[in-house]
């Protein structure tokens, strides 16, 4: 029986991971949340209830119970990172943790995974108020990936999109349109990245059964120029874009980067991982999600 324990598992895709490993008979799935939010799994999972930023309570709570994965889709801070690996440093057989693209500057080039190198950069710690989202997943890693008790990986996704998107980035960007307001995009020619929830459950639950360790980008195969999203949307809605480079706040795009931003699947692919083709899905959810939002040709 295989011991699982998913820190953050409510919503989007940690949720659906969650709903991914209950599929298994064989593995007991526990899940540790601040207990606000609630889920649908009823008996079919542990819960523990704990503010993971709070050491002592994340102590108390898993007990030194010995997991063989944790997945930790929350951890935001060196704080907490350092708190991690000293809690399931005897406990833990494998940890995986939930990084992102921004550990990494834009640029022209697709970015590898050696183009952040956690091993190197300097450590300090401090709670997650005191960093940017990019250096609290920096510096996460660095802790993380550093620490020698158990094996671990950083897995690097995009933005994911999803109808369960609780962001709505996708939607802002149907909604502004369809309603004529402008959708601020600075540079049109970006490249961008971005993966599907339920693809990105699937390769964190495959990761858990893999020996892979270190960083590892993972994201839907091919990248997309902000301009040709803008495209795909027009055709769905039936609305040209306005899409000034500089808008009010409100108005610019959360897909709104300077310059390209898209990765290299290679080490995850060369391991085994395939990933879905970015051009067969997102043309379908944008109509998914233009429906959803109570729009009809």
């Amino acid at each position: 029986m295989r011991s699982i324990l998913v820190l953050g598992g409510t919503r989007f895709f940690g949720k659906r991971l969650v709903q991914r490993l209950l599929e298994d008979e064989d593995t007991q799935v526990t899940i540790l949340t601040r207990g606000q939010t609630a889920d649908e799994f009823g008996d079919a999972v542990t819960r523990l209830t704990a503010d993971r930023s709070d050491t002592e309570a994340l102590t108390a709570a898993v007990g030194g119970s010995h997991f063989d994965v944790v997945y930790d889709n929350i951890c935001y801070s060196p704080d907490d990172a350092a708190a991690a690996a000293g809690i399931f440093a005897e406990t833990a057989g494998r940890y995986i943790l939930t990084s992102s693209l921004s550990v990494y500057d834009p640029g022209p080039e697709m970015l590898d995974e050696a183009d952040f190198d956690p091993g190197s950069y300097p450590v300090r710690l401090g709670p997650k108020e005191n960093f940017s989202y990019q250096e609290g997943k920096r510096l996460a890693e660095a802790i993380l990936l550093n620490q020698t008790a158990f094996p671990a990986a950083a897995v690097r996704f995009p933005i994911v999109l999803g109808t369960d998107d609780y962001t709505r980035r996708l939607h802002f960007h149907i909604e502004q349109i369809t309603a004529g307001r402008p959708v601020g995009i600075p540079d049109p020619e970006a490249l961008i990245s971005f993966i599907r929830s339920d693809e990105a459950a699937d390769f964190l639950y495959r990761l858990g059964f893999s020996s892979l360790t270190g960083p590892v980008n993972a994201c839907s195969d091919g990248a997309i120029a902000i301009r040709e999203i803008i495209s795909l949307i027009e055709a769905v809605t039936g609305r040209q874009a306005i899409t000034p480079r500089q808008a009010a706040d409100k108005d610019m795009s959360p897909f709104g980067i300077t310059g390209s931003w898209h990765m290299n699947t290679a080490k995850a692919r060369t391991a085994g991982f395939t990933f879905l083709p970015l051009g067969s899905w997102l043309p379908e959810l944008i109509t998914v999600l233009h429906a959803s939002l109570g729009h009809r040709e």
